[in-house]
């Protein structure tokens, strides 16, 4: 007996021991690692943000903004995370040092992104445990009271003076009597985040298993649930809410779009760069574009299907837009579902099904964002540093921060930070990875092929036009705003165009046609593509499913303009909360992220300290364009060897390049 005990955890603790050709950590299955991503997309807000957020705007009409945001953001943003991971195995900041050393502070914003977030997510989990503990009591203890339950036996928050704010400014500020601890949050914060080591602490074998208990069975309760909500009395009110009816008006309204835009950005987990490191511990050669896909798909037909179960008690509770105010987005959780339980015969039993699937949904999106951290600490100083070692100083560390969110006032901080780090931080690090990308991968093929004033002049006029576009939208009205964005984006490319040298190196096919078309690609379209047949070479090998060609223009031209009008849309609301210490807090906080990102890109040699020492110059590359990225580093490694300071001219058309599937034109051969 105690042997197979002690064999047990033997292959507990060494986590699966599996290594890739290059001697990384592997993930024990391909199952293992699609389970552990769809956890950090799977939490608990599939089951109560989302169901919120389609009854204050319900109708059939939600999923036209739903579907399409779906296909202009969350998959091209999800193939570039997996893609980079996979390929330049490593962390969010290694993997975008190697595409390009000015984007270190991208991947580092991301980072930090993960680290505020976890820390406070993990308090939501203490609230779901106290209501878990309670669901044991017979009768429950809310019955008749939910409110005040959740209010005084959950949060024990004490209400804040009310601060004012008048024409002149702030006359006076919001405070906050109550700052002390609370006992039973800090325990139950303990054990919440002592789960999260048991399932990430030494490695992706560990994190692998334990996707499998926190996924699997969550997704099983999920669907008794299903059921039973399904077959309450007068369910079928609610569904049809949800599934069979239509507001033709309500697409017109700009709110709609924006709450299913964020919705779906913010469930699918983009930007927060568990995705980078969870696919560096893939095989290189994985399918990466068909798990991309299948996360997405994954994540939104979960909370799709999950939210029957929602508009199920709706129904039995008998509520709907026109009788109830709009619902926040806890209070689904933690208010409509367990008041339609305390009706049902047998709540104890449902309420302990509901909260238990909550709180494993919870941890399975702890943990992967606690592992971003743990990733880039390890690609940086792993040698030295033992994996279950940095785990445990980290999640000390988290422990402690998340203190401050388990006191009387840290409802309201969370809602601070929550805030801004969501709509502001993690908006920006996202539109950052795909506007960046497109512009500054290989950006010295560009230099060579039409001379620096001319990517100047358009680079310029895609960012000054997004800029100026939403301010004066801001300021004056939206249709100015578009204009203006235009207008700018039109006269800079214009111009570019003009001042462009004739490109050398051969476009391809109808690019090619005449100078001005050569031009044009390369200023528009070169540096994303490229980016694209450079990854293809690596992820897209044998059966696997290749980046298509329309990412790229998708990405720079819609997806990421998109995410910079979202983004500013925060900046208005703050103004109105300017004299609150918590948002106050919260928006500077955001803002460290976006200092990462815009100075790295100037000065990307300060952030030297977050790159492994090894990895420091991988995004070095010689000008070739059109030429595959591999040969490159074949030319600068021989280089390297023979102590030759400038390497020989490539050849573009070599047998070599030729084996890699690429032509001098650019496109697949």
């Amino acid at each position: 007996m105690l042997g197979n005990f002690s064999k047990v955890r033997k292959a507990f603790m060494q986590g699966g021991g599996k290594k890739s050709e290059d001697g990384r950590d592997q993930w024990p299955s391909r199952g293992a690692f699609l389970l552990a991503s769809m956890g950090g997309a799977i939490g608990q807000g599939n089951i109560i943000r989302y169901p919120s957020q389609v009854f204050n705007n319900v109708g059939l009409q939600w999923f036209v903004p739903y579907l399409l945001s779906i296909f202009v953001l969350a998959i091209p943003g999800l193939i570039l995370e997996v893609a980079i991971g996979q390929a330049y195995r490593g962390g969010a900041v290694a993997a975008y040092n190697r595409m390009n050393r000015r984007m270190r502070g991208v991947g580092l914003a991301s980072v930090m992104v993960s680290a505020v977030v976890v820390v406070y997510f993990a308090v939501i989990l203490v609230w779901i445990m106290i209501y878990f503990r309670h669901s044991f009591t017979s009768p429950l203890p809310w019955t008749g009271r939910t409110d005040e339950f959740y209010s005084m036996q959950v949060l024990r928050q004490v209400d804040p003076i009310a601060g004012e704010i008048d024409s002149n400014g702030v006359k006076s500020f919001v405070s906050y009597p109550g700052v002390g601890l609370i006992g039973e949050s800090v325990g139950w914060s303990a054990f919440i985040w002592f789960c999260v080591f048991l399932c990430m602490f030494n490695g992706v074998g560990i994190t692998g298993r334990a996707a499998y208990f926190t996924m699997a069975l969550p997704i099983f309760m999920t669907v008794v649930l299903l059921g039973r909500c399904c077959s309450l009395e007068n369910a079928g009110r609610g569904i049809r809410l949800y599934f069979a009816s239509w507001d033709s008006d309500n697409l017109a309204s700009g709110q709609l779009w924006q709450t299913a835009c964020g919705q779906v950005f913010f469930s699918t987990g983009v930007g927060f760069g568990y995705y980078i490191a969870y696919a560096s511990y893939n095989s290189m050669w994985a399918n990466a574009v068909q798990d991309a896909v299948i996360i997405v798909c994954s994540n939104c037909a979960f909370e799709t299907i999950a939210a029957f179960a929602v508009f199920g008690v709706v129904g039995y509770l008998d509520i709907n837009p026109a009788n109830t105010p709009r619902l926040g987005a806890f209070e689904i959780g933690f208010l409509t579902y367990p008041a339609a339980i305390v009706a049902m015969p047998g709540a104890n039993f449902w309420a302990v099904l509901f909260f238990l699937t909550l709180l494993l949904l919870g941890i399975s999106s702890t943990y992967p964002m606690l592992d971003v951290v743990v990733t880039g600490i390890m690609d940086r100083y792993g040698h030295k540093l033992p994996r279950p070692l940095v785990a445990l100083v980290l999640v000390v560390i988290a422990f402690l921060i998340s203190l401050m969110y388990c006191s009387q006032f840290g409802y309201y901080l969370l809602d601070g930070v929550d805030r801004w780090i969501n709509n502001l931080a993690l908006v920006f690090v996202v539109w950052s990875e795909l506007a960046l990308s497109t512009t500054v991968y290989r950006f010295k093929d560009v230099f060579t092929e039409t001379g620096k004033p001319a990517f100047a002049l358009w680079n310029g006029g895609y960012f000054l036009g997004q800029i100026c576009g939403v301010a004066v939208g801001h300021h004056v009205s939206g249709g100015a705003g578009a204009g203006v964005g235009f207008g700018i984006f039109i006269v800079g490319a214009s111009s570019a165009l003009v001042k462009c040298k004739t490109p050398s190196t051969p476009a391809p096919r109808f690019w090619n046609k005449n100078p001005v078309l050569k031009r044009l690609w390369f200023l528009a379209f070169y540096s994303g593509n490229q980016l694209r047949r450079d990854l293809n070479v690596i992820v897209a090998t044998g059966k696997n499913w290749s980046i298509p060609m329309l990412w790229s223009p998708l990405v720079r031209y819609i997806s990421a303009p998109v995410l910079f009008i979202v983004y500013s849309l925060s900046y208005p609301e703050f103004w109105t909360l300017r004299n609150d210490p918590v948002y106050v807090f919260g928006f500077i906080l955001a803002h460290f992220c976006l200092v990462f990102a815009v100075v790295s890109l100037v000065l990307p040699k300060y952030f030297d300290v977050f790159v492994p020492m090894h990895r420091l110059d991988d995004g070095k590359r010689l000008a070739a364009p059109g030429v595959n990225a591999n040969i490159l580093e074949a030319e600068i490694n021989d280089s390297a060897e023979t102590g030759s300071s400038r390497s020989p001219p490539l050849d573009r058309s070599s047998p070599a390049n030729k084996s890699l599937g690429v032509g001098v034109t650019g496109e697949k051969l």
